[in-house]
């Protein structure tokens, strides 16, 4: 294994100098001797040095997205070789898959540790209990979420219950029209969740959109989510304000209602900014530098004003993965950031119709 700069393996909750990181991780992407691959080779192609020439998180506008070459590529080639040939890596893991061949990245274990720890004081800032088991309705491998959060329930003092779910053959059958097969398997979900929710102390439920609005239709189950849940996350595909109130002030007022944002192509996810008032949208803020947003006007490339919608582009940048540049199949509304982050915060978050010339359907997640 080679050494590293140490600004590049830093506590979850120490913020680097934002430049100083990104030429630390330029030059461990792309010096021969650390670097991956895939971006050495890359690198042959670019007409710049991103040695010399990427200074400022504004650069990495300069790279091509090159998230479609992840459908293919060997996923060892991925893997920068500062690490040398026994890194420890937790998953392969995909994109959704719906818009053609699944991207594929890797995840090592230092970055799973620090995406765990931010995302647990995360929780903690929005009174998620700890020490609590956890029932989730969440697709398993090859997506991220499930593996991640079940570090997280570990880390929190807590038993992962679960239910899995396949977003890809729900979004199959929509796309054939079948939406009464669709239908049965959400309710085919709810079922599973309620031999679990019956039997077992859950404290906290994490589920989507869909799945939360089918288990709401049962007033057995919202009785018990009312007597046993004391947070409810919800993941996955849009809510709008309306039915989130719903949610929030009339069938759960108890307990904790919080949103997570999650993207494969940023190697985690984020949880709404604590303090939002019931008339503001759930804002998500990226963990930064590592991952970073950028809301564009598609037709000039450049940033719209703040309060304005536009397509999503994200960054990833961290030691065990270079990904800049990646245009998103979401739209956003561009929010002002806090203090001392890099680039913007995004809410309303919703796919585009199409993507990369395949119709884009949401389904159960």
């Amino acid at each position: 294994m080679s050494a590293s700069d140490p600004i590049l393996e830093l506590p979850f909750d120490v913020r680097p100098d934002p430049e100083e990181f990104l030429r630390a991780a330029i030059k461990w992407h792309f010096s021969p001797e650390t670097g991956s691959p895939f971006w050495l080779r890359l690198a042959e192609t670019l007409d710049f040095d991103p040695l010399t020439e990427i200074r400022s998180f504004e650069d990495l506008s300069r790279f091509p997205n090159v998230a479609n070459s992840l459908r293919d590529v060997p996923v060892e080639e991925l893997i920068p070789r500062g690490y040398g040939p026994k890194p420890e890596i937790t998953g392969i893991y995909d994109s959704g898959g719906t818009t053609g061949a699944p991207k594929r990245v890797v995840m090592l274990r230092e970055w799973l540790d620090i995406l765990v720890e931010h995302s647990s004081a995360q929780l903690d800032a929005h009174g998620v209990p700890q020490d609590v088991n956890w029932l989730m309705v969440i697709p398993s491998g090859p997506h991220m979420v499930g593996e991640t959060f079940h570090q997280l329930v570990r880390r929190r003092g807590g038993l992962a219950f679960t239910v899995d779910v396949d977003p890809r053959w729900v979004k199959k059958l929509i796309g054939r029209g079948e939406k009464a097969e669709a239908e049965l398997y959400t309710e085919h979900l709810i079922d599973q969740l309620a031999f679990t929710l019956e039997s077992q102390e859950i404290g906290v439920l994490m589920l989507t959109p869909p799945t939360l609005e089918r288990l709401s239709r049962r007033d057995d189950l919202v009785a018990l989510v009312r007597k046993k849940v004391k947070a409810i996350m919800w993941v996955g595909t849009q809510l709008d304000p309306d039915t989130r109130d719903l949610y929030r002030t009339e069938l759960f007022p108890e307990a904790v209602f919080v949103s997570g944002f999650g993207n494969t192509m940023t190697l985690g996810h984020v949880t709404e900014r604590p303090g939002l008032t019931d008339d503001e949208p759930c804002v998500y803020d990226p963990f930064s530098p590592y991952m970073t947003y950028r809301v564009i006007d598609e037709a000039t490339g450049e940033s719209v004003p703040y309060g304005e919608r536009g397509r999503v582009v994200m960054h990833y940048v961290g030691k065990s993965l270079f990904l800049p540049n990646n245009l998103e199949r979401d739209y956003a509304t561009r929010i002002q950031p806090v203090e001392g982050q890099i680039g913007d915060s995004i809410a309303d978050v919703a796919p585009v119709k199409e993507f990369d010339n395949e119709t884009v359907i949401e389904g159960v997640y």
